[in-house]
């Protein structure tokens, strides 16, 4: 049991695009992920844990704020970015983070991050951190001379040439383990603890973009899910949208999906390397830690054989994230069925760590309200769940899928033709969130004069 009296170090441990289905802690019989699992049985896991928003850029700004980024109104894109989206901006200037209050209240900073949008000219993450290091190499990322890709390896993949191109120069997939940003990552976050144990209690954020696109595993994590024979030509990234719409892929499933898993281990192996320096370093009963994804993705197990993570087909492969939360002296192996979504993470941390803040979200270790419903918003899209029902539609409410989850929980059958009373009630909860419409963000075909895409509101 720690001492009460002790402040709290908090350490939080983001991985994108981890789907709960993909993790043995939630019932996967046949990916290793040992270190989660044991983590899991260690605290506090939450069974129905989905995002406040998405996708990656909008949930860091809840993640970083505490406050809600949805409806997202009141689009603002910055120039140079890759992703063009409602919500996907930077926090606003003159709402403190969560870094910032908790400076104000003694703690030390830190900062770890591979996600190349984090890097995009305008954004703002690092405001409130001593120490902070963007680790660079993810495909995405603008780092590479793309033209410098070596073109024999061309041969083994498919899809989009740009994107091949990056991850050849930027991955180097052939590379040892150690050196994939992954494993840069999370030694980052493991020498911060060690540099600094026993001084000012401290904050760690660790932002793995890992097991997100693209698709490709060290070769060792791979061979645990998948037939090297087979494993080529590689799709890194698919397009979204039906499977039945893609043939091509559709033999290069079992490969996709055996990269995928093997980037689950790999983010398993190096968060159970970070968990090991806590505990070898005597910080275990003194330290909170939080593991969450912002999101999942899809494999055509859904309804509609979705591939990726579309706006407009919010599944549970999408939309169910685990969240797991260990803190000294709370029960070990609980689960919590609780509505719990990312907004809860930031008012988890500051709780944690006796601070000030104006922020919304509940301390997961302490849930004393029922929250009834979650809603969620995804470019033009919009989400609902409660007890049972789950909902997604446009934000117009146009085309609306509705399902109902004590008969059919795994959302195979749209019940929308007759469940006029859950769409209005969805509706009703959605709006009342919202606090007024939300806007439906329709580009122009024009561009300004730096060509940053420009929005109408509507």
């Amino acid at each position: 049991m720690a001492d009460s009296a002790q402040p709290m170090n908090v350490v939080v441990v983001a991985a994108d695009t981890l789907r709960t289905a993909y993790l043995g802690a939630y019932g996967n019989p046949w990916i290793q992920t040992p270190n989660i699992d044991r983590f899991a049985s260690e605290g506090v896991r939450f069974s129905r844990a989905h995002p406040e928003c998405l996708p990656t850029i909008p949930t860091r700004r809840t993640l970083h704020s505490g406050r809600r980024a949805f409806p997202f109104l009141g689009y603002d894109p910055v120039p140079w970015d890759n992703v063009y989206l409602p919500g996907w901006q930077p926090m606003s200037p003159d709402e403190p983070t969560v870094a910032e209050r908790l400076i104000e209240a003694g703690y030390h900073t830190g900062f770890v991050a591979d996600v190349p949008h984090y890097f995009v000219p305008g954004m703002n993450f690092t405001r409130g951190f001593r120490q902070w290091e963007f680790v660079r190499g993810q495909a995405e990322d603008r780092w590479g001379a793309a033209a410098h890709a070596d073109e024999k390896l061309l041969r083994k993949y498919r899809g989009n040439e740009n994107r091949i191109r990056a991850h050849i120069v930027n991955v180097k997939p052939e590379q040892p383990e150690e050196e994939w940003p992954t494993a840069r990552t999370f030694r980052w976050a493991m020498r911060f603890v060690e540099q600094n144990r026993g001084t000012t209690p401290f904050y760690l954020y660790v932002d793995s973009f890992t097991p997100h696109e693209t698709w490709e595993s060290p070769l060792h994590y791979y061979e645990l899910y998948g037939d090297v024979d087979v494993r080529e030509p590689m799709w890194l990234t698919v397009p979204y949208g039906s499977a039945n719409d893609h043939p091509d892929i559709e033999p290069q499933l079992p490969s996709i999906r055996a990269n995928y898993a093997g980037l689950v281990t790999m983010v398993d192996t190096w968060f159970g390397r970070l968990l090991d320096t806590i505990d070898r370093v005597g910080l275990s009963d003194n330290t909170v830690v939080v593991f969450l994804s912002d999101h999942g993705t899809n494999f055509a197990d859904n309804a509609e054989r979705v591939l990726g993570k579309p706006a407009n087909a919010l599944y549970p492969g999408t939309m169910d994230i685990p969240l797991i939360v260990r803190s000294p002296g709370a029960t070990r192996g609980q689960v919590v069925d609780e509505f719990v979504t990312t907004l809860d993470v930031p008012a988890t941390v500051l709780a944690a760590a006796g601070a000030d803040g104006d922020v919304a979200g509940r301390d997961l270790r302490a849930l004393v309200d029922r929250q009834e419903y979650v809603t969620c918003r995804y470019g033009n899209f919009a989400w609902y769940r409660d007890a049972d029902t789950w909902f997604f539609s446009s934000v117009d409410f146009s085309d609306p899928k509705v399902f109902d989850l004590v008969d059919d929980p795994t959302c195979a059958t749209n019940i929308a033709d007759r469940a006029a009373d859950r769409i209005a009630r969805a509706r009703e909860r959605l709006l009342a969130d919202a606090g007024a419409a939300m806007p439906f963000y329709r580009r122009r075909s024009a561009t300004d004069a730096i060509g940053r895409p420009q929005f109408d509101a509507e």
